[in-house]
């Protein structure tokens, strides 16, 4: 198996070299070659889950032992994550990179996942910006002559590799694709821990789309391998998990317990979580995604939960995004901060440590409102919140009896989850569409709740129930809207074509596809540029 011949289908030319040297793809290569069995084995286990489905989502009996031990903690915070009351996140790009580092916020999350769209340049480049800024090299010159530095003082950096369940196609072992998780943790990893450790901080990632304590355990392995491959001192790795599914839900504590060493606490979001509702119980019918607010019983029940879990072992407590891109007209934007505002002052007064913002121009927004409640302490964990006491009856509790969904809100669903793909096909996963920075976790909810409405026939608020047949009209008009506003060009229109055909395959599926980042990568991105290249093996060192 180790002689397997390694290959890479994209470019590895100028820039690309300098990340992809023989011993930093050496490196990846061992780490998928001890953990992609079990990667696969894991990725498979989900699915049965979600297909046989025998039994009522719960919390684990064979776990309870680790839920009801008292004694365990996570490992102390790194200095650099004490405080992490407003962290920003974006895409790996030169200018947003800049835009992050220079935002005021304490922690920037480097998002290789939902805010990235995996083109071979934006992974293997948004690696090289990312080592460049660690080096004070990190400059930017837009078309209108306009420069761009990082200041002095920049946030900890965090970085988000993709989920377990994406491959990387342009490198390949055998003829098969390497995890893209382990492919983004690995090279950032083999190029910038060594430089975080002489900065005083320390190589940190958040965890996206785990389903299961097994999942965190496989990554805590991979975190023990790694670091002893490196030659860098063990639990140097710090791991914020996010819980944005709902079996997720269910293992908080559990997950926390695999990677004790190596935690830095758990996240709570929003899309990513309700369509994990919908995939894991499509019977259900959520309302309309504008209804289902973090007030709703069953989303403060998920997140009361998380923060109690979080600081009885410890942890910090992470809220959710705030993706308001702040508008030019006052008006609109005293009132969308107002919002923002009132949504924080909720996380921080049921006891979340820091909160997430997507806009720069959030930051002090944010800040403030966590500055008013902590004032001089770096967090609140030692609010226990003894007080939270939450069933699995009141996670799965939607209570959705009678969904009626209005027009405003289906044409919603159809026109950002179709311009989203077509944005995600050019190569950009932070889009602004509407007011709001979205990303990919947007356009699967929206995507999501088209398929749960059309296979339950909900009725709309104008007496016709969702069909496909429906959304397919809503597509084409649409299409037909941005062709009559000259919006689409030659390339354009062949990339909202892509992105009509894809939302249409995904709509009329039997059951919920897991995700529409997968198929849409395997078939639009994965195409590597030029031949493919053998390369050498190199030792795995440092």
């Amino acid at each position: 198996m180790g002689n397997e011949e390694v290959t890479i289908t994209g470019t590895t030319e100028g820039r690309y070299s300098e990340i992809l040297t023989p011993e930093a793809v050496a490196f990846v290569v061992a780490l998928d070659r001890e953990f992609g069995a079990r990667r696969v084995q894991l990725l498979e286990r989900r699915r049965r889950r979600r297909t046989t489905r025998t039994e009522e989502l719960d919390f684990l009996p064979s776990t309870k032992a680790v839920r009801d031990d008292t004694s365990w903690q996570v490992a102390p915070a790194a200095p650099d994550l004490t405080d992490r009351r407003v962290e920003i996140t974006g895409p790996p790009d030169r200018k947003m990179t800049i835009n992050a580092l220079n935002s005021g916020a304490k922690v920037w999350m480097a998002d290789f996942e939902d805010a990235t769209s995996p083109t071979w340049e934006n992974v293997v480049l948004g690696q090289a910006n990312l080592r460049d800024a660690l080096d004070g090299k990190l400059d930017f010159t837009a078309a209108d002559g306009r420069e761009y530095k990082v200041g002095d003082e920049i946030p900890t950096i965090m970085v988000r590799p993709r989920g377990w369940h994406l491959p990387e196609c342009h490198l390949r072992i055998g003829g098969r694709a390497v995890s893209a998780s382990l492919f983004d943790f690995g090279l950032y990893l083999f190029h910038c821990a060594q430089r975080q450790l002489d900065r005083g901080s320390g190589p940190y990632f958040y965890l996206p789309k785990l389903e299961s304590h097994l999942e965190a355990r496989l990554w805590n392995d991979v975190f023990v391998f790694a670091q002893e491959q490196l030659g860098i001192p063990r639990g140097t790795i710090r791991a914020t998990v996010l819980i944005e599914t709902i079996t997720a839900a269910f293992e908080m504590d559990e997950i926390l317990y695999e990677l004790r060493e190596h935690s830095a606490g758990l996240n709570a979001g929003r899309w990513d979580y309700l369509f994990s509702m919908i995939k894991n119980r499509p019977d259900v019918v959520l309302p309309e995604r504008s209804q289902v607010t973090m007030t709703a019983p069953f989303m403060r029940a998920y997140t009361e939960l998380l923060v109690r879990t979080c600081h009885r072992r410890g942890a910090h407590a992470i809220g959710g995004m705030a993706a308001v891109v702040p508008s030019r007209d006052p008006v609109a934007a005293k009132r969308a901060l107002n919002q923002v505002r009132q949504d924080k002052r909720r996380e921080v007064g049921d006891g979340f440590d820091g909160s997430w913002v997507a806009h720069p121009g959030l930051v002090t927004t944010c800040r403030d409102v966590f500055d008013q409640w902590l004032g001089d302490e770096p967090h609140q964990i030692v609010r226990k919140r003894d007080d939270v006491r939450v069933t699995a009856t009141e996670l799965l509790d939607v209570k959705a009896i009678g969904v009626q969904v209005s027009e405003v809100a289906l044409r919603t669903n159809v026109s950002v989850a179709l311009r989203y793909i077509a944005a995600w096909l050019d190569g950009r996963g932070a889009v602004a569409l509407g007011g709001l920075m979205e990303d990919a976790a947007t356009a699967e909810i929206c995507r999501a709740q088209l398929w749960q409405w059309i296979h339950a026939s909900t009725p709309t608020d104008y007496g016709v129930p969702v069909s496909a047949a429906l959304v397919t009209r809503m597509l084409r008009e649409e299409l037909d809207v941005l062709s009559e506003t000259g919006a689409l060009d030659e390339d354009a229109a062949r990339r909202f074509g892509q992105a009509r055909t894809l939302l249409t395959v995904l709509l009329t599926e039997r059951t919920c596809p897991e995700f529409l980042t997968l198929p849409a990568y395997l078939r639009h991105l994965s195409g590597g540029s030029g031949t493919p290249t053998s390369v050498e093996q190199a030792p795995v060192a440092a």
